[in-house]
Formats: C-alpha cells, sequence, structure tokens
C-alpha cells in the first residue's frame, strides 16, 4: 500500500501559514466561477457576440493575473486583499446576473444558492485578506 506524505513546503512555497484553510470554499469558489465563464458570456451573445466572447479571458484572467500575496503560490501582480475581494465580487455578480439573463428561474435559483453558499464560506478567507493585504 502507498501512503503519500506531504513534504513540507510542498507546493505552498508562498501561501501564509496564517491563512484560514479554505478547501470546501475554495470548491465553491471554483464552481461559482464556472457558471461565471459559462452564463455571463451566454447572456451576453444576445447583446454582442464580440463582448461574449471577450467576457471569458476576462473573467478567468482577473483572479489569475492579480492576487495578493500569501493567498496564492503564484502571484503575477501584487495587489491588496480588497482587490482580491472585489474580483470575486465581480465573478459571482457575472454567475448571478448571468443566470437570471440567460437561463430558466430554476438554474438561476440553483446558481444563486450557489453563490450563497460560496459567499459564507469565503468570509473567513476575506477577512484574512483585509487584515494582511494591506
Amino acid at each position: 500500500m502507498t501512503r503519500l506524505v506531504a513534504r513540507p513546503g510542498a507546493g505552498d512555497a508562498s501561501t501564509s501559514p496564517d491563512r484560514p484553510d479554505d478547501r470546501l470554499s475554495s470548491v465553491f469558489r471554483f464552481a461559482t466561477e464556472l457558471v461565471a465563464w459559462v452564463a455571463a458570456p451566454w447572456a451576453l451573445a444576445s447583446v454582442s457576440p464580440i463582448l461574449a466572447v471577450a467576457a471569458v479571458p476576462a473573467l478567468i484572467a482577473l483572479p489569475t493575473v492579480f492576487s495578493t500575496p500569501g493567498d496564492k503560490n503564484q502571484v503575477v501582480v501584487a495587489v491588496p486583499g480588497v482587490v482580491t475581494i472585489a474580483i470575486m465580487l465581480l465573478q459571482f455578480a457575472a454567475a448571478v446576473a448571468g443566470a437570471w439573463a440567460a437561463w430558466p428561474r430554476w438554474a438561476a435559483l440553483a446558481v444563486t444558492g450557489l453563490v450563497a453558499v460560496a459567499l459564507v464560506l469565503e468570509l473567513p478567507r476575506w477577512r484574512w485578506l483585509l487584515r494582511v493585504g494591506r
């Protein structure tokens, strides 16, 4: 039987040791991001195909490029914690608004519930981001 042993420092080269454990919230955060990547362009397609296509790389690039030091392993452009939170709120808003604009009511309600759970689970991380990411 193979036993996996975590090496100290493996995969967490630049994450802060006092950062709250967000394994569960990261699942909901990623699910919300996926929904935003689909719902926002879907809703924008009726307005402008160019906006719909542009929305996808914009929604993916923002949290990839801009992050608070200590929050991710790789920081391309360091920003204060409040900016990281604003980017997440933008993702949440894109998911909810896109779902309500383009999908049936039951799907939009499900997305709204997903975002509500993600928001509650994000609160400890956001408090930490506000404290360290100044």
